[in-house]
Formats: C-alpha cells, structure tokens, sequence
C-alpha cells in the first residue's frame, strides 16, 4: 500500500517543527496574529520587518505600517512567542521603488496606488528573496486574501471578509510568488476574529488601531510630501473649462484628482464642475459636468496574468474588473493586445477613472482574482 507523507497546515509535506516560516511582520495586529499562531502550532518561525522610511520621522507617526514604533511592537510580539526577529534596512530601496514612482506620477496627472507597488517590489520580491536566504520553506504574511489549489496550481481568491478583502493590493502577485506565499487569515470573516486570536495570545497589539494612511503620507496630505521630494511641484496655473475658457487659478496641479468636486475654488456656476483632465505640462486642471467622467473603454498595461489558459489564447475575456479598492468589481470585456497590454470594455461606464490605478480581473461566478494592470493613459 502507498505512503502518502503528511501534508502540515500550510500545505507543505514536512513536519512542522521542520519547517521554516519568515512571516513579515508590520507590527501591527494582522501579522503579529500570523507569526504567534504558527509559532503555536509549532513551525519554525522567523519574523521580519522591513523598515522602509527614516525612522526618527517614523517614531512621531501613528496610523501607519513600518514606522518606528510599529517596529519595536513587532520585536515585542516575537519575544514575546519566542522566536527570532530580523528589522531590515530598505529604506534606500523602498525610495527608489515606490515613493519616487508615486511622485512623479502624481506630477504627471496620475494618480498613484503605492501599496501595490510596495507589494510587487518589496516585500513580495525583494523580502520573499531574502526568506529564502533564511532557509525558509514559505512566506506569510497578514493580508486577507486566500490561496487556493486549483487544477493548474495555486490559485488567488479574494478574502472571506469583503469588507477586508485586499485583492485589489495583490493583484500583481505573481504564479512563482504564490508557490511560496501563504494568507493564514484569508479565510477570516471578519476582523473581530483576528482580534480574538491576538487577545488569547496575549499580544500587546490585540488593540492596536488599524493603519490608514499611506505608511509615508502623514495626515493624507500627498501635496505636502510631493513638494518635499520635487520642489517647484506645486507651480500655479490655470483651471480651465472643457472648452479652454479660463474659469479660475490653481497653486499646483499635485493638489488636484480626477473625479474631484470640492476644493475647487471657483464659484458663481449654475452646475457643479469635477475634475475631468489633469494637463501637467500647461498646468491646467479641466473641469466639465459628473457626465464628462463617464468611461467605457480603458486602456491596461503591465497585465499580471493569473488564469489557467494563456492571456492572449482568446480574443477576448468576460471578467468582472475593479478599478478602485473602494468599488466592488462591475462586468466587463477585457481584449488582449498582448500578453501585458489590454483594452477593458466596461458594459456600464463607471465616473472618475485616472491614470495610475490599478484595474483588477476576478471571476464572475466566485471569488478568484485572474490578475490585473495598470490605467495608463487618459480618455
């Protein structure tokens, strides 16, 4: 008769006090509930953070991951579990990857997801290279998403959770990624739960508030930090109507969003005005009517595929896409141009789309997430 050898918990065939974990740890609520249940079960647990901005900054800043205190709350959860904990310097990295990317995409009228960035080019990159010089077998971390196996190979389904689903931040993972990685909370339904776990474990995080910010945007104030890292970003100019009349001035185009209404400073109309169209080289904002938001057709790049089939083996794919984190996924035709470059097809327009977001490709009929891109022009 066959042995079949035991499969532990994170679906490895490996006793589990044999198998070595690097869980990333923010120092907030999530991981530290990742690391001291695995540290539990009796895996071989390494934490790491990853520090990634200046930390004497960081120290004065709450609400957001990595910073200075949220490093010293992750070395307590691992002294506290017991087991070892790394604070990698990234923050050089960090710079160059995602925060001058985010600047000066804002300087080019886009608006920028750096989380995702963050994901792709650090922790699921740079950090996953780094478990594996540790000698690890996997990476975990906190986000609420899951990892299924499907017919082909690991799968990536959205969270349990809804509300704390993060699939719109994940999309970029890649199939050789997802071999490595594992969500133990994915499959949570609400944050209530994680709480719990941090409470009879007796985490000092158990109550930790949740993060808000971007970790490297205090008080959400982009205009601020884009201005610190680009002086001369915020150059006045003009707002200007759909047909180029001028209808009032600006102090910097960095201060405006596609989709804006409020803030814009111009009164006396008969209608409200959005920002439709961010013009960085004449710096010009453009404002129309809420009909002027309306798009159908979208142009993708840098396409993460995640489906079983090749992208471009069809003409064309019927998926549900997502193009804010804050919007549930709406029907759409997305056509291949190239394996990374798509036009989506929205069946029903959607209002303040812009350059530099992300759109994400799930199923229609249950939760796997098929990958996604980047919006990387205007209408």
């Amino acid at each position: 008769m066959p042995y079949d050898p035991p499969v532990n918990s994170l679906g490895l065939v490996k006793p589990v006090e044999e198998t070595r974990v690097v869980v990333a740890m923010s120092g907030g609520v999530d991981s530290s509930v990742v690391a001291a249940e695995l540290a539990t079960e009796g895996y071989d647990v390494v934490g790491v953070t990853l520090q990634l901005y200046d930390h004497g900054a960081a120290l004065a800043k709450q609400g957001a991951c990595c910073a200075g205190r949220d490093i010293h709350d992750a070395r307590r959860v691992a002294e506290a579990m017991n087991f070892p904990h790394y604070v990698l310097d990234y923050e050089s990295h960090f710079r160059e990857s995602v925060i001058d990317e985010f600047a000066d995409a804002y300087l080019a009228g886009a608006t920028p997801v750096p989380c995702i960035r963050c994901n792709e080019r650090v922790k699921f990159r740079d950090l996953l290279d780094t478990a594996r010089d540790l000698g690890a077998d996997c990476m975990a971390t906190g986000h609420y998403i899951q990892r299924k196996i499907g017919a082909a190979g690991p799968e990536l389904h959205r969270a349990a959770d809804p509300v704390r689903d993060q699939s719109y931040f994940l999309f970029s993972t890649t199939r050789e990624q997802l071999e490595f990685l594992r969500f133990p909370l994915g499959h949570l339904t609400t944050k209530a739960e994680t709480r719990a776990l941090a409470a009879r474990h007796g985490l000092s995080v158990a109550d930790k508030p949740d993060s808000q910010d971007i970790c490297f945007v205090p008080d959400g104030d982009y205009a601020a930090v884009i201005k610190k890292l680009r002086p001369g970003a915020a150059d006045p100019g003009e707002i200007v109507d759909m047909q180029g009349q001028v209808l009032g001035t600006h102090d910097g185009v960095i201060h405006y969003t596609i989709g804006q209404r409020r803030g814009l400073g111009i009164g006396g109309l008969t209608e409200p005005l959005y920002v439709v169209r961010l013009d960085p080289e004449l710096r010009r904002v453009i404002v129309g009517p809420k009909t002027a938001l309306a798009t159908r057709r979208v142009p993708v790049r840098e396409i993460n595929w995640l489906g079983d089939a090749p992208f471009t083996s069809q003409p064309e794919w019927d998926l549900h896409v997502k193009m804010r984190s804050t919007r549930p996924p709406a029907p759409a035709l997305v056509r291949p141009l190239s394996e990374t470059e798509a036009e989506v097809e929205l069946l029903a327009p959607e209002q303040g789309i812009s350059p530099g977001q992300a759109c994400v490709f799930y199923a229609p009929e249950d939760t796997r997430v098929f990958g996604g891109g980047w919006i990387w022009k205007g209408r």
